[in-house]
């Protein structure tokens, strides 16, 4: 992974081989909003919240990464990754979901945008789900 940091931006090159969303999990960059990923993937794993569990459906082949976005926050000290995803397949029909893994595929450019004076804190609402409990720092 290459990373430039400037200011309040974050800008990543992940490269084959790397795996999402590992690559970004990382508790030093604090609080971020993911705010843009492009690229390609491969072995997708996207996730279908159906009230009670996440319904995964799994893409093998490369797909191109046309959208990513979300948020970097924690739980308990541990970074979590929250971000959704759009790939296109081949034929131009596009898929979407919740970002459960994936292996970047020649390359994937993603963008974050840090959140000064904001902690995205994450806890266990009673659905199950990992509920957004924005804070001021």
């Amino acid at each position: 992974m290459l990373k430039v940091e400037t200011g309040s931006v974050i800008v990543v090159r992940c490269q084959d081989g790397e795996r999402l969303p590992d690559v970004l999990l990382s508790p030093e960059w604090g609080s971020l909003a993911l705010v843009a990923g492009i690229g390609m993937v491969r072995d997708l794993v996207l996730g279908y919240w159906d009230g009670a569990k996440y319904v995964e459906e799994r893409i093998a082949e490369p797909v191109e990464l046309l959208s990513l976005q979300g948020n970097l926050g924690d739980e308990g000290g541990k970074p979590v990754l929250h971000a959704h995803v759009v790939a296109g397949r081949e034929g131009g029909a596009a898929v979407g979901g919740h970002l459960l893994a994936a292996v970047v595929h020649n390359t994937a450019e993603i963008v974050f945008l840090r959140l000064p004076g904001v902690r995205l804190s994450r806890r266990r609402d009673p659905t199950g789900l990992l509920g957004l409990y924005p804070e001021r720092e």
